[in-house]
């Protein structure tokens, strides 16, 4: 793990978002001058919650700045991130437009204040880690990492809460090296999904490192769910650091 901070700062801004709607966004950064590099972090289906505010403040702690948008806060209109979650799945889930808008504008954030170094990565979880892939190939991005998204290969199961695109046929335009971080006993992504990316970005000569973890499903960073799988998750993080380290750094 890179230095941690001794300090940082977190509040809950407003961004122009998508087609100029405000959204709240939970804006994490370590004290000090920087240069800084700077991570979106895009949230899980779960939605704009402790869990991922958590995250944010970890990456200020280690020395980056960090926004998290809340992709649902038109739908949910100030309720909790469960009623949010709910609403979304109701309409079934986030457009793919918006969702590149609300990214695009949390990275022109980042990129403004005067301690970014200008780099910048984007990460997500569950539904965000399909979200990441698909702005990784929409915004240009220095370093992406998608943890355990689930339909960019592949058509929704019947039981999905929301419909999706594969968005693998995106692949061409991806604008960024790609950390891939996946649980072998997951279903979506299943292995067969994570080796079919696999193989498209190798035939197109794009930089990407994939890792999966047997014993481990869905969610499995999450620490307070029981999808949780520590071992996994701690060699996750120690791949998303030396990632971003290494891409994000001056």
């Amino acid at each position: 793990m890179p230095h941690v901070a001794d300090a940082l700062t977190a509040e809950t801004i407003r961004i122009a978002g998508h087609d100029g709607d405000e959204i709240r966004a939970y804006l994490a950064q370590p004290t000090g001058d920087g240069p800084f590099g700077g991570v979106v972090v895009i949230h899980h289906m779960p939605g704009w919650d402790r869990w991922s505010k958590e995250v944010t403040r970890t990456f200020a702690a280690a020395g980056y700045l960090a926004i998290c948008p809340n992709l649902h806060d038109r739908e949910g209109k100030g309720a909790g991130p469960d009623d949010s979650a709910a609403a979304v799945r109701a309409a079934g889930g986030v457009p793919d437009g918006r969702l590149v808008g609300d990214v695009e504008a949390a990275a022109r954030h980042l990129r403004s204040l005067p301690s970014s170094n200008g780099k910048l990565g984007v990460i997500g979880y569950c539904s965000g880690g399909r979200q990441t892939f698909l702005a990784a190939c929409k915004l240009p991005f220095d370093a992406a990492v998608d943890c355990y998204g689930a339909g960019v290969v592949g058509t929704p199961p019947p039981q999905a809460p929301f419909r999706w695109e594969p968005l693998i046929g995106l692949s061409p335009d991806l604008s960024c090296p790609l950390l891939g971080l996946f649980g072998a006993e997951d279903r979506f992504p299943s292995p067969e999904h994570v080796a079919e990316l696999d193989a498209e970005l190798t035939r197109l000569g794009k930089v990407h490192e994939f890792h999966s973890y047997e014993g481990a499903g869905h969610a499995f960073f999450c620490v307070d769910r029981p999808s949780y799988r520590v071992e996994a998750a701690l060699d996750g993080w120690a791949r998303i650091w030396e990632w971003f380290g290494r891409h994000l750094n001056s």
